[in-house]
């Protein structure tokens, strides 16, 4: 039984056993935000820049919920607990566009690839920040 009203994350869509998925189907991570909970645009993402920030246990259920964002490592953990446990209310709320682009080469490292393909496929400019700084980071 639940005691919130945010939405429960569908379990993982399978193909019925011994059947391959539909040609140029996707198969979807169990924790992927679905494309339709993402905001159609970074710009909507317009949490703090700084501060602290005390998130809801239905984001943070476990654990540290009260992050510093002067601390690079508190803020890295903030963005890595709303991208994998948050909803779309959560990511315009506590995510703020600009330092998602600024640290993502990094949190993206951090979620679960579900996730990140998810991110990734809905704003391409996020792949092409990570890809840049890696490139630059072999130069």
């Amino acid at each position: 039984m639940t005691t919130h009203d945010e939405p429960q994350r569908p379990g993982p869509q399978d193909p019925e056993p011994g059947r391959e998925p539909a040609a140029g189907a996707t198969h979807r991570q169990r924790w992927a935000p679905e494309a339709r909970q993402l905001p159609q645009r970074l710009e909507e993402l317009r949490g703090p820049c700084e501060g602290v920030v005390e998130l809801p246990l239905h984001v943070a259920w476990s654990g540290l919920r009260v992050y510093d964002l002067a601390d690079e490592k508190l803020l890295l953990g903030l963005y890595r607990t709303v991208l994998t446990s948050g909803f779309h209310d959560d990511y315009t709320t506590f995510l703020n566009a600009d330092l998602l682009r600024a640290h993502w080469p990094r949190l993206r490292r951090m979620i679960g690839r579900g996730v990140r393909t998810a991110w990734e496929n809905a704003f391409p400019q996020l792949r092409m920040t990570a890809t840049a700084a890696s490139a630059a980071a072999a130069a």
